[in-house]
């Protein structure tokens, strides 16, 4: 007798489960593509328990016919594709009908849906069986209820997280689904009480306020960019915006979110040298393209995708993030602290694992003048949800995009009769819920003869290591080091980019020992290290000699500039020769530049700030820590009480 056998389709669905419904998360996010697949504009999630008690979709889509209701929840039946062509222009968030089954087979549901035509119908599904099946008064849409998720896989529910972890990945996943979709108004509610509302009135911009509140969304610009190929839009945070994990960038394709490393990558490099190592910004990018370039039937989440020309997606992003960058004034500016406090809601905070979005970065919000800015060193990370009251239940808030403009001054100046500059403050009450954005320019366009530093006048040095400027506009301190290493950073990138044939001759060769795998490595890249300015001769077993060198390498750092080239070499796995030389320039601009407790002359300083106007880049060192701070004068005057 045969040992194969067929599985029934109750078990098939309990297996096919275990892909696709990990945690009351993935029954959010399935439950709710379906919903913005059948044409929705209201979304209400609705859970108790982070999802363990109770979860429930409400939509207004069109709705399912009485003849497709029990065939919905057959496996692999689906109305978003027909035959093999249409798996490769797959335009929905799902196709593979696996959902719905799935969900059904692993709790109790119960699903309400019409199509606005006649009555409507009514389901509920226990363990994957049908137990009613009748008509039913409903309105056009679909209304489901799953409750007792895993009631009958308790194996499951022991590798559930606590309450908070699981409602953190749920707000995480309506959050993404609201960007992607700011068309859709959402709501998420949880144990009645309001986490998410969006109004779906198309604007991304007020989706990233709601979601990251007000003081976030004034420090996130406006990105663009086209190809034959992609068609990009999206918004990234200024470079004094970070934070400690890469899952605060979003990435959207054909309005799914997708995760891909790669990409993520692209848009780190996008942001070379403004960014401190270990941090990451906070960007929303929206890709559009064919169908065809992509492929989403690769995992069963559906978050991982294969990309045609990737190569090429890739390079478009870092060069679009670099060219919005290359027009703003990166002067982080110091700001006081202010009086006036808008009252904080209720609303729990919650923990939650690395890698969600929060509602919003910051514990309040807080309203006078001038603009608020954010200290991202002391920032609330990605651990808790905030206190701040959502967007949507605020009262008589009406803010133009000016007034998100992260260079604007965020107040109107005016004079009183002892000439001393007043602030005309934002309302303290808060009057409406729409959030205005104009189509303005967040600042100038670069002019490659117009320096983005302001001319500065020396005031003097502390401890030998911060320089104090001042001009019309406040004060201005400059941390030396930082200051000379992208000088030299700028100056060193250029040089190794094209060795020059005059070398310096040594006295005595140096000499470097590795092992026997090390050295097999070096030997195969001793043309890549010639074009960074290493020039290796064999010296016996395992061991190298160098006898010359650029002249333009630094005086008494030769041979741990050399060494640590090498090593670099050795820790690449794919040897990239622009990588290469851009770490030497790091390394070599880092020992090159003047350090900490070093007095200089007036002079001195005179020509650095000066030679710092030049530069291309002159906000951040190449380890993108910032290089000049600012204090205006109506914060001086702030501090000292002159304004209140």
């Amino acid at each position: 007798m045969g040992k194969i056998i067929q599985l029934d389709d109750a078990l098939s669905n309990k297996i096919a489960a275990g892909e696709v419904v990990e945690r009351p998360a993935s029954v959010v996010k399935e439950l709710v593509e379906n919903a913005i697949d059948a044409g929705s504009t209201v979304i209400e999630i609705e859970v108790e328990e982070a999802g363990l008690a109770k979860i429930r979709i409400t939509d207004n889509g069109h709705g399912i016919d009485e003849e497709d209701v029990l065939i919905a929840f057959q496996r692999h039946a689906t109305s978003k594709i027909k035959n093999e062509n249409d798996l490769f222009r797959i335009r929905t968030l799902g196709f593979r009908g696996e959902a719905l089954p799935s969900i059904a087979s692993v709790s109790r549901l119960e699903m309400k849906t019409s199509t606005g035509e006649g009555a409507g119908n009514r389901v509920v599904i226990e363990g994957g069986k049908v137990e009613v099946f009748e008509k039913t008064s409903s309105r056009r849409g679909t209304d489901l209820i799953i409750t007792d998720l895993f009631f009958n896989t308790p194996a499951r529910l022991k590798y559930m997280k606590t309450i908070h972890t699981e409602l953190g990945n749920i707000t995480d996943v309506v959050n993404r689904l609201a960007l992607s979709h700011p068309e859709v108004a959402f709501r998420l509610i949880h144990n009645e009480r309001k986490l998410l509302q969006t109004n779906g009135n198309g604007d991304v911009r007020q989706v990233l306020a709601s979601i990251y509140g007000l003081a976030i969304a004034k420090q996130l610009v406006p990105i663009s960019g086209t190809s034959l190929d992609y068609k990009i839009s999206g918004f990234a945070s200024m470079p004094e915006v970070t934070r400690a994990s890469r899952n605060y960038i979003s990435t959207m394709i054909n309005g799914r979110f997708i995760k891909n490393y790669p990409l993520a990558k692209a848009i780190q490099e996008g942001y070379h040298t403004l960014l401190p190592i270990g941090r990451f910004p906070i960007v929303l990018l929206n890709i559009e393209m064919d169908p065809l370039l992509v492929d989403v039937n690769v995992h069963p989440s559906k978050m991982e995708v294969r990309i045609s020309k990737e190569a090429e997606l890739n390079e478009l992003v870092t060069s679009m993030i670099k060219e919005v960058f290359k027009s703003k004034i990166l002067i982080p500016t110091a700001y006081t602290p202010v009086k006036k406090e808008v009252q904080k809601s209720e609303q729990t905070a919650f923990v939650l694992d690395e890698g969600t979005i929060p509602e919003s970065e910051t514990m309040n919000v807080q309203w006078s003048a001038p603009v608020e800015r954010v200290n991202e060193s002391h920032a609330i990370e990605a651990s808790h949800f905030s206190k701040e009251p959502l967007l949507s239940e605020r009262v008589g808030e009406s803010l133009s995009w000016e007034s998100v403009n992260p260079f604007s001054a965020g107040y109107e100046s005016t004079r009183d009769s002892s000439g001393v500059e007043e602030a005309e403050e934002l309302p303290e009450t808060i009057e409406s819920t729409e959030v205005t954005f104009e189509d303005k320019p967040i600042s100038t366009e670069s002019n490659p003869s117009v320096s983005r530093v302001p001319r500065l006048y020396p005031i003097g040095q502390m401890h030998g290591t911060y320089i104090f400027a001042q001009n019309e506009n406040g004060l201005y301190i400059i941390d030396q080091h930082a200051a000379q290493e992208r000088l030299k950073y700028e100056y060193f990138r250029e040089k190794v980019g094209q060795v020059e044939p005059e070398l310096q001759e040594m006295l005595v060769p140096l000499t470097f020992e590795y092992s026997t795998d090390e050295y097999m490595k070096i030997t195969e890249h001793q043309q890549e290290l010639e074009k960074v300015g290493v020039f290796l001769e064999e010296f016996g077993m395992n061991s190298f000699i160098v006898r010359s060198h650029p002249q333009w390498l630094p005086k008494g750092e030769e041979k741990q500039i050399i060494e640590d080239m090498i090593e670099q070499l050795l820790s690449m796995k794919k040897v990239d020769i622009k990588k290469l030389r851009e770490e030497a320039a790091i390394m070599m601009s880092c020992k090159a530049s003047i350090k900490a407790n070093r007095h200089l002359r007036n002079d001195e300083i005179q020509a650095l700030l000066d030679d710092l106007r030049k530069a291309s880049d002159p906000f951040t060192c190449p380890h993108g820590r910032p290089i000049i701070v600012h204090y205006s004068i109506y914060e001086m005057e702030k501090m000292f009480k002159r304004v209140m």
